[in-house]
């Protein structure tokens, strides 16, 4: 008896194996086609050394039985750049990945860019390879590559960066006292996350329009165009005298500008033209007891202020465009401009510390101050120290409550929403005027024959009158 029970049970056993591989069975075809989500993975430029982000397409299976992919393969192999991970298996191969009917799976990538002693962007191009009951497809693999100038830690003595390759800065680039770090046309340097490039000394970035110098972070895949707080950003320390910013382009740090500290004597001193600073998580340019002079900028979409100027100091802008539109973020619940001659700063141990100085002077013509609040200016006034400022010939985003009444403060403002200066889309930092813009043609001739070319090089003074703000407006004779 105990024989063919032992034959019964090897004849079932034999059944459910047999009746396993039929469960197992995959689509044999040689015909068989997967499908991808992509024909090409691409990578925007990255730098050497430094890793990318992470890209992946999906493949699917098309077919109303499973498929079995027998490899999944880079064509570079472990000499390639790039890296995979393929359905979970970290590894630039695989094999005998199944994919379920009319289902899919993922295959993620990333890219590491070896320097290769050239100044110039370079294409680094593999393949990822899938075979398929003998039929093989690939997919493309591009990333482009920069070599660069790497700045880590360093305190900088006096010298010259170039427009030869970029500069990436890691951790902290310090331009030391009575040193003098010169950027040329054209530079761009880069941060990494936390970064920034801090002065007692003097900085001297000097690019042209058609030369402009770049300041960001160092993610320039297209999916960080507008993230701000990318890097730390720009401080001048209060000492720091003769600093030159024209033609520059700050992006997407905490804060674009600091000029001046609390915790240092003095003042700091800037120049700051034909220039933008935008995509900031706190503020565009924040300026202690300092210095700045400043024309044909935009200041715009920062997290609180595009502009603060605090404990007193001397500051002039003309034609410039201070826009806030921040929203994508976080809501924002600060006025776009801060003027104050006073800072209460509240201490770890619930203290206060009252910071006083005098307000010399703060001017602003033909201007725009402009944003998606109700109340875009906001005056701190401390009546023990000086507290002078004017608006002339300027547009404000301010309720009808906000009193323009006194002529030493104000001179032809037009305030509130019925003086929408229409930018053409400030959601993608276009700041140029529409046609039937208020700003156009209702400036100051005064300001506009010391600044006759705008932020786009155009003249100022070949139409009916100068425009409010950075940009010109110049009508086709068509329209």
């Amino acid at each position: 008896m105990a024989k063919y029970l032992i034959q019964i049970l090897t004849i079932l056993v034999v059944v459910y194996s047999l009746s396993s591989c039929e469960d197992e069975k995959y689509l044999n075809s040689n015909d068989v086609q997967l499908r991808f989500s992509v024909d090409t993975v691409m990578f925007d430029t990255i730098f050497t050394t430094i890793g990318s982000t992470t890209r992946h397409l999906k493949i699917y299976n098309p077919y109303s039985e499973k498929v079995l992919i027998s490899k999944v393969s880079l064509a570079g192999g472990d000499a390639s750049s790039f890296r995979l991970n393929i359905n979970g298996i970290v590894g630039n191969e695989a094999f005998n990945i199944e994919v379920p009917a009319k289902d899919s799976i993922y295959v993620f990538v990333e890219v590491t860019v070896d320097p290769n002693g050239q100044d110039l962007p370079m294409v680094i191009k593999d393949s990822i390879i899938f075979t398929t009951n003998a039929n093989v497809q690939d997919i493309n693999l591009i990333a482009w590559g920069q070599d660069f100038n790497l700045i880590k830690s360093e305190i900088i003595k006096t010298t010259t960066w170039t427009d030869q390759k970029p500069y990436l800065v890691y951790n902290y680039a310090y331009v030391d006292s009575l040193e003098t770090l010169t950027i040329e046309a054209g530079a761009k340097i880069f941060f990494h996350k936390g970064a920034g490039l801090y002065a007692k000394g003097t900085i001297i970035a000097e690019g042209t329009f058609e030369k402009q110098i770049v300041f960001q972070g160092d993610r320039l895949e297209n999916d960080y165009k507008q993230i701000p707080d990318q890097w730390s950003g720009i401080m001048l320390f209060s000492g720091s005298h003769g600093n030159v910013f024209n033609y520059a382009n700050i992006r997407n740090a905490n804060i674009g500008l600091q000029v001046g500290t609390l915790e240092q004597e003095g003042k700091a001193t800037v120049s700051i033209t034909n220039s933008r600073i935008e995509n900031m998580a706190y503020a565009g340019i924040f300026g202690l007891k300092s210095d700045i002079f400043a024309y044909n900028i935009v200041v715009a979409n920062c997290g609180f202020y595009t502009t603060a100027l605090l404990v007193g100091g001397s500051y002039e802008f003309y034609h410039s465009t201070m826009a806030n539109y921040w929203g994508r973020y976080s809501t924002r619940n600060t006025s776009s401009l801060v003027i104050s001659n006073v800072l209460i700063v509240e201490n770890s141990n619930g203290s206060k510390v009252e910071y006083l100085g005098a307000l010399e002077k703060a001017t602003f013509g033909n201007c725009i101050i402009y944003g998606n609040n109700n109340l875009e200016v906001e005056l701190g006034h401390n009546e023990d120290v000086a507290f002078n400022y004017l608006f002339d010939h300027c547009i404000l985003q301010v309720p009808d409550t906000f009193r323009t009444s006194d002529k030493a403060h104000y001179n032809n403002v037009w305030k509130g929403m019925k003086y929408d200066p229409l930018f053409i889309n400030p959601f993608e930092n276009n700041y140029e005027l529409d046609t039937l813009s208020p700003a156009k043609d209702v400036g100051s001739l005064v300001y506009s024959e010391m600044f006759p070319v705008d932020l786009n090089n155009v003249s100022r003074i070949d139409d009916n009158g100068p425009d409010l703000g950075a940009f010109e407006r110049i009508e086709n004779d068509k329209e």
